[in-house]
């Protein structure tokens, strides 16, 4: 099968995503074999391909939000049946026994491991997971529609969990990616009023679009304070600019992976019981809860798409923030 490989990581500019024939991968367990037909870019995989993740094997095929058709199951791999769409996220597995997913974290497993990280992910014409790590995803909608629910979608809806935004309250999204892009629909569909902190006039335009009442850069004063915000850019001097215009008591989260240092702070800007959290990867409760929501609100996804062989150049286009909505790599025919 084709796959982009990553043999070792750099910044992207240099294209180091090799496109090659690999070895199928054989379902074993109760895994399942999926024949890939859409996959989402997403930043995380930037930050894996140019190493400001520390990756624990190479080569490594990225990718996390997929879309696909189950092909063939393990011996213990019953849950679908040939022929059933599938989407696979971050989430590839937990140990099942620790503390925290006993207690409904398994997001925070020592043991966890990721798609596109820990074992091959979605940049290639197959891969493998385990059924229960899988989701069912409509068979009527498109693919590449369907890719960026599966990360971005997700991260956004357990940020806007972690955030505490109640409805009618009001929430500030810095930057705007897929993650902001699919948050702010579903908190326009709770009754918050969004206000959106991003550089790009394109992508204002497009906050402006699914119905935020203010769109600004960061440094810029808003027309008031926010009850939560969150922060999806991986920039770590935004944090003082979201604290200094989030009211006493509000929340402040952090969905990024990565993210540069965090700046000295004034402790008058954390003062008044105000919350800084990060955001740490999600759960298959978030995976199912965003699914639902999806088809409540309904959730608009807005793609770019491109080729397999065009890995290198969609993940260059999200770097330069040239992806309007959402970057997808269309791998088959659905």
């Amino acid at each position: 099968m084709k796959a982009a490989v990553l043999d070792q990581p750099a910044p992207i500019e240099g294209g180091p995503l090799s496109l090659r024939e690999v070895p199928l991968p054989e379902p074993v367990g109760d895994r399942v074999l999926v024949r890939v037909l859409a996959c989402g870019v997403c930043h995380t995989d930037l930050h894996t391909v140019e190493g400001e993740l520390k990756l624990p094997r190479l080569p490594l095929i990225p990718g996390h939000q997929v879309v696909g058709v189950v092909e063939a199951g393990g011996p213990e791999g019953h849950r679908f049946a040939v022929g059933d769409r599938v989407g696979v996220p971050w989430l590839h597995s937990t140990c099942g026994r620790c503390e925290y997913c006993e207690s409904g974290r398994e997001n925070l497993c020592d043991d966890a491991r990721f798609t596109g990280l820990h074992v091959d992910g979605g940049y290639a014409e197959y891969m493998t997971v385990g059924q229960d790590f899988a989701y069912a995803v409509p068979a009527d909608a498109s693919p590449a529609s369907l890719a960026p629910l599966l990360c971005a979608g997700i991260i956004g809806y357990r940020a806007l969990r972690l955030s505490d935004i109640r409805p009618g309250g009001r929430l500030g999204l810095y930057g705007f990616g897929a993650s902001a892009y699919l948050a702010l629909q579903i908190a326009r569909h709770r009754g918050c009023e969004v206000w959106v902190f991003t550089r790009s006039q394109d992508h204002r335009r497009l906050a402006t679009e699914l119905g935020a009442s203010w769109v600004g850069g960061a440094e810029e004063d808003p027309p008031g304070q926010l009850h939560s915000a969150i922060i999806f850019a991986p920039a770590g001097w935004l944090v003082r600019e979201a604290l200094r215009v989030l009211r006493k008591g509000g929340t402040l989260a952090l969905a990024g992976i990565h993210m540069t240092p965090l700046p000295e702070l004034d402790y008058a800007l954390l003062y008044g019981e105000r919350t800084i959290r990060s955001v740490a990867n999600s759960t298959r409760e978030d995976a199912e809860g965003l699914l639902a929501a999806a088809v409540e609100v309904p959730l608009r996804t807005e793609v770019e798409t491109f080729r397999l062989e065009e890995a290198n150049e969609a993940l260059l286009r999200l770097k330069r923030s040239e992806i309007r909505a959402a970057a997808v790599l269309e791998v088959a025919p659905a």
